[in-house]
């Protein structure tokens, strides 16, 4: 099972970009995805931003030899979060959706490459990514085409809040809620 580090420094956030593009573009070019180009520059612009948060957490997983195998990141959910918005099944609670910047931790992406899947890899990035938080609850958002994914997160103990289009032209997300404590 690859090796999984976490990184929680803003410059070492950034640095790291050059590791997880590769990764994001192979993983996110598949099916159900079918990203490109335009899709991989928007994902970097955004985690340059969003790595400049309070409470900024980047796991990576590498192989035995150092290559990298899988990257998962996220951050507390700010008061002024639009996560909970846009949902078409579901009426969250305002108890539900309120945010203090501590409450919710948001696991934004979770990439593993195909060669490093069913070996545990997830797993790990995913418990390193948590270790250590003080959240009451880590929620993620996943195309519910993304089968492998949404069992996995499943199997986790996540359970389903509702299906959400975020922004006019975003694809449907199955957003789920993990208890932490």
């Amino acid at each position: 099972m690859p090796l999984t580090a976490l990184v929680t420094d803003r410059d070492r956030a950034t640095e790291a970009l050059d590791t997880i593009v590769p990764v994001y573009e192979r993983v996110f070019a598949e099916p159900p995805y079918h990203e490109g180009p335009d899709d991989v520059s928007g994902f970097v612009d955004g985690y340059r931003q969003e790595a400049q948060q309070d409470g900024f957490r980047l796991a990576l997983a590498h192989d035995d030899s150092g290559q990298p195998a899988g990257f998962a990141y996220g951050y507390p959910l700010q008061p002024t979060t639009r996560w909970w918005h846009g949902f078409l099944n579901a009426d969250l609670a305002d108890a539900f959706t309120r945010e203090d910047g501590h409450r919710t931790f948001v696991i934004k992406e979770l990439a593993v490459l195909p060669e490093h899947r069913r070996t545990g890899t997830a797993r790990s990035l995913h418990t390193g990514l948590l270790h250590g938080l003080t959240a009451e609850r880590a929620t993620l958002a996943v195309v519910p085409e993304a089968e492998p994914a949404v069992r996995l997160y499943a199997a986790l103990g996540y359970t389903s809040v509702g299906l959400c289009r975020p922004w006019a032209d975003a694809p449907l997300f199955d957003v789920m809620v993990l208890p932490l404590r």
